[in-house]
C-alpha cells in the first residue's frame, strides 16, 4: 500500500499531524517506536496547554490526542525506522519490521533533554528533577531551586523561575558563564539567583521524591550533600546542558542546524514532499503548543503538495 502520508513519530506534532492528514481523508500511518506520547508522557501535570483548566496529566492528553487522530482514520504501528529514501516522488520507510511506502513524509522524531547522566536522575524526574521551567516551574512556588548549565538557555530558564522559587542557584562546571554577556548582566542583577561554581551534581537522591543531591567541586574534588530544607522537604533540580534531537536518520538526507531539522514557516524541508513538526525542528521554542501547530501545518502542506503532484 502507498499511503498519502507517513509520520514518523507518534509525540503531540505526530499526532497532531495524523488528526489533520486523517480528518482531509488522507490514509495516514503513524509510526513510533517507543510509547506514542513522547516527552509529555513523563509530566504529571499539564497547566500551560490551552484548554486543559483541569490540568491533565500527560498521559491523559496523549490518549486524547491518539483517539481523536483513530477516530478520524489515522492508523498507528509500532516499528523502529532503520532507513529511509526521500530519493524518488514514493518516499520509502524501511521499518525493522515491514517497509512503508507513501507519497509524503512528515518528520516528527522530536528531541530529548541531554540528562546530566547521574546515578537516581531518572528516578526521580518528574519528582524534583526537570527540564523545562515553563513546564513545571509553578510547582516549586516558594521553593528552593537549582538549575544545572550556564548557556542561554540555563541563565534565561534560572530567571523565569526566580518568578516561583524563593532562590535560585546556578550550577555550573566552569567558573563563568558561556550565556551572552546582556543576558549574564540581567542575571548578576537579579537577587534571587544565586551560583555555584566550577561544580557538577553527581548523584541525586529522595524517596519518591528529590530530597538531597551529591555536589563535587571539579578542581578540588571535594564532594557534599545538599539536604532540602526541612520544612519544605524537597527542592528542584532544572537541567538545561543541551538537547539531544532524533536526527541521525536523517543526516545527509536533509538538511539540519546544528542537528536540528531545518524548514520554512510551513514546515518544508529541502526535499520536496517530505515535511519536519515537532521538537526535531530548528525553532525557538519546544513546547506541547508548538509542536501541535507545526503538525498541524504539516498535514495540511502535505495535503496541497499532494494536490499539486499527484493525479487522482
Amino acid at each position: 500500500m502507498i499511503y498519502d502520508v507517513i509520520i514518523i513519530g507518534g509525540g503531540p506534532a505526530g499526532l497532531s499531524a495524523g488528526l489533520y492528514a486523517a480528518r482531509a481523508r488522507m490514509s495516514t500511518l503513524i509510526i513510533e517506536k517507543d510509547a506514542f506520547g513522547g516527552q509529555i508522557v513523563t509530566t504529571s501535570d499539564v497547566e500551560n496547554y490551552p484548554g486543559s483548566m483541569e490540568s491533565p496529566t500527560g498521559p491523559i492528553l496523549i490518549d486524547r490526542m491518539i483517539q481523536q487522530a483513530e477516530g478520524f482514520g489515522a492508523k498507528k504501528v509500532s516499528d523502529t525506522i532503520v532507513e529511509v529514501n526521500f530519493n524518488e516522488k514514493i518516499k520509502v520507510v524501511k521499518g525493522e519490521k515491514e517497509e512503508y511506502k507513501a507519497k509524503t513524509v512528515i518528520v516528527a522524531t522530536g528531541a530529548v533533554p541531554r540528562p546530566m547522566g547521574c546515578p537516581g536522575e531518572k528516578e526521580l524526574t518528574g519528582r524534583g528533577v526537570s527540564y523545562c521551567a515553563t513546564c513545571d516551574g509553578a510547582f516549586f512556588e516558594d521553593l528552593e531551586v537549582y538549575v544545572v548549565g550556564g548557556g542561554d538557555s540555563a541563565v534565561e530558564e534560572a530567571m523565569f523561575l526566580t518568578k516561583f522559587a524563593r532562590k535560585v542557584t546556578i550550577v555550573h562546571r566552569r567558573s563563568e558563564l558561556r550565556a551572552a554577556k546582556s543576558i549574564q548582566e540581567k542575571a548578576f542583577k537579579n537577587e534571587k539567583l544565586d551560583f555555584i561554581w566550577d561544580s557538577a551534581i553527581t548523584e541525586v537522591k529522595g524517596e519518591g521524591i528529590l530530597e538531597s543531591f551529591i555536589l563535587k567541586n571539579l578542581k578540588t574534588g571535594e564532594e557534599k550533600e545538599i539536604v532540602a530544607d526541612e520544612d519544605d522537604g524537597t527542592f528542584g533540580i532544572f537541567v538545561f546542558v543541551g538537547y539531544l534531537p532524533a536526527t541521525s536518520l536523517f543526516t545527509d538526507k536533509l538538511d539540519m542546524e546544528r542537528d536540528y531539522l531545518v524548514t520554512d514557516e510551513n514546515m518544508h524541508t529541502n526535499v520536496d514532499g517530505v515535511f519536519a513538526a515537532g521538537d526535531v525542528r530548528a525553532k525557538s521554542l519546544r513546547q506541547v503548543v508548538t509542536a501541535t501547530a507545526d503538525g498541524a501545518i504539516a498535514a495540511v502542506q502535505a495535503e496541497k503538495y499532494i494536490e499539486d503532484n499527484f493525479e487522482d
